[in-house]
């Protein structure tokens, strides 16, 4: 069966989902209103990591609706990416980077998605004519990068992939370019199961020129067999794996559970990049945020379990006004560090704010 058949068995309505996981009446009914909001989309193999015997199992509640979404608390855009936006489907906010939002799919959609406001809904946001974004990353010769993103580029036809490599590739001041993709998680056949897109990959990964996969594993039970086959395929083909993790509350936030999670991935040859703090985003925040002086106790006494490879990531809050690492807590103080900026003058500044142990984002804080 290809990959775009086996999307067509996805699990996308609740009388589905009934069939394989046990819901209460009342749930049932919570979970219908969530999921008309912001549709339910489970691939099959990500189902068949959810313990169905465990209503707290951390990949259900990442991806599974729940009565929590139902809080309006926070926004749809945290990081300020409609004002970066140049044209539609191409945010242009840190000076080396390009961003290209190329489709509005993904295999499952994760409940606690950033851009909820625009995965699996009809907008206006994803990208409709490539040439124009070329002829713009073109003109523009301070960007030395471009991260492909969504939704999941991973859920384009090869051949569209291919294309965007071919216009890209040959950009002289490129360095590199990335592909933003959760499917080694929540589909890896789509590796798997697509020899064109591998060897795609490898044809335009050059010794000089890289392709990059930035991936999202966000606890160990996600590394599956499956998915550390398509980590080794795609390091087989020449391609750098990098992953972020999202600071979860009931997935992840435990310092035992993180530091498992970068151990193994440093085992099967990905390399631990960030860990995000959840973003306060709407339908999202209430339920999956942590303060953030809960979040860097979780971070730091996880690193104690960690050695120089796995603990290399950052722990960092994407803000509007930028990247900005969350550097330690001492007495009353919380300090911070502008690891990536809007304004390229603040980074690197460092800076202090008054500890405040409920909040949650920079805005929190006096």
């Amino acid at each position: 069966m290809t990959w775009e058949n086996q999307l067509k068995k996805n699990i996308c309505g609740i009388e589905q989902l009934k069939k394989y996981i046990k819901l209460t009446p009342k749930e049932e009914k919570q979970l219908r209103k969530a999921a008309e909001i912001h549709p339910m989309s489970i691939s099959r193999h990500y189902l068949s990591l959810i313990n169905k015997k465990d209503k707290n199992d951390p990949i259900r509640r990442m991806a599974v609706p729940s009565e929590e979404e139902l809080n309006l608390l926070g926004s749809y855009d945290t990081s300020g990416e409609a004002e970066n936006t140049k044209m539609p489907g191409l945010q242009h906010k840190y000076k080396q980077t390009a961003l290209i939002l190329a489709t509005n799919r993904c295999a499952t959609y994760c409940r606690f998605c950033f851009r909820k406001r625009l995965v699996g809904l009809p907008n206006k946001e994803v990208l409709r004519r490539f040439d124009d974004a070329v002829r713009y990353i073109k003109k523009h010769k301070e960007i030395n990068n471009v991260l492909i993103s969504g939704g999941d580029p991973f859920m384009l036809p090869t051949r569209l992939i291919e294309k965007f490599l071919e216009k890209l590739s040959p950009i002289s001041h490129l360095d590199f370019i990335r592909f933003g993709t959760r499917t080694l998680v929540t589909f890896p056949d789509r590796i798997l199961k697509d020899k064109t897109l591998l060897n795609v990959l490898k044809k335009y990964s050059r010794k000089n020129k890289r392709i990059y996969v930035v991936t999202h594993f966000n606890h160990p039970n996600e590394i599956a067999e499956k998915s550390i086959n398509a980590v080794a395929q795609l390091m087989k083909h020449n391609i750098i794996i990098n992953n972020q993790t999202v600071l979860l509350r009931g997935v992840n936030d435990n310092p035992r559970t993180m530091a498992e999670l970068q151990n193994k991935l440093v085992s099967i040859g990905v390399n631990p990049y960030y860990v995000f703090q959840c973003r306060p985003v709407k339908r999202v925040r209430h339920h999956f945020q942590v303060s953030l002086f809960r979040g860097y106790n979780i971070i730091e006494k996880a690193k104690k379990k960690l050695n120089g490879h796995s603990k290399r990531f950052k722990y960092i809050m994407s803000h509007k006004t930028g990247k900005i690492e969350i550097v330690g807590i001492k007495n009353n103080g919380i300090y911070f560090k502008y690891h990536q900026a809007k304004n390229s003058k603040n980074i690197g500044k460092f800076f202090k704010r008054k500890l405040n142990k409920t909040g949650g984002w920079l805005d929190d804080f006096q």
